[in-house]
């Protein structure tokens, strides 16, 4: 009996330690996303400028769907990347103002300039958790027919958008005209 009480601390002990070894080893910015290659979720809420939004009015082409807050000091950092893909019409970017004022929103929006073609307002952050949103910012890439393709958890930069964005959008691209 003195054997396994011994024994029995010496397992709890090792197991953890194999776990926690294990975790050494995981990407911290790898984030899961549950929704690639799935529907983006249904809504109905208001967009930053008052205006009634829901999925209806989605592009019916590749977007950006990006999740910003006015207290978000990387949101900041990637809105000159965001204003120059909306400026040139690269692609359209729509916002999720995700866990804050609309009156904060739109101020924010006015001062630095607004990328979106709309910026869907989630004061609840309800939506941000049917997209398994972790913070702000994330940048999501959705395909025409409303599919989330792929996930950026923190700044989308330049280098981000060349080296990660590009050639998603490439692959979506080039499966849309497979078909």
């Amino acid at each position: 009996m003195n054997k396994l009480k011994f024994f029995i601390p010496v397992l709890v002990f090792v197991a953890l330690g194999i776990i926690l070894w294990r975790g050494l080893y995981l990407d911290p910015r790898t984030l899961p996303s549950m929704l690639i290659d799935k529907p983006m979720p249904g809504f109905e809420l208001t967009a930053v400028d008052g205006a009634e939004v829901s999925n209806d009015d989605l592009p019916d082409q590749i977007f950006l769907l990006n999740v910003w807050g006015s207290y978000c000091l990387p949101c900041l950092i990637e809105h000159p990347t965001l204003m120059r893909l909306s400026e040139e019409g690269e692609i359209p970017v729509v916002g999720v103002n995700y866990r804050d004022r609309q009156d904060l929103a739109a101020n924010w929006l006015e001062e630095n300039g607004n990328p979106y073609a709309f910026s869907i307002l989630d004061e609840s952050g309800r939506f941000g958790i049917d997209l398994g949103v972790y913070g702000a910012p994330e940048t999501y890439l959705v395909d025409s027919n409303g599919v989330i393709r792929f996930r950026h958890v923190r700044v989308l930069d330049e280098t981000v958008w060349k080296q990660q964005f590009l050639p998603a959008i490439a692959e979506l691209k080039n499966e849309g005209s497979q078909r």
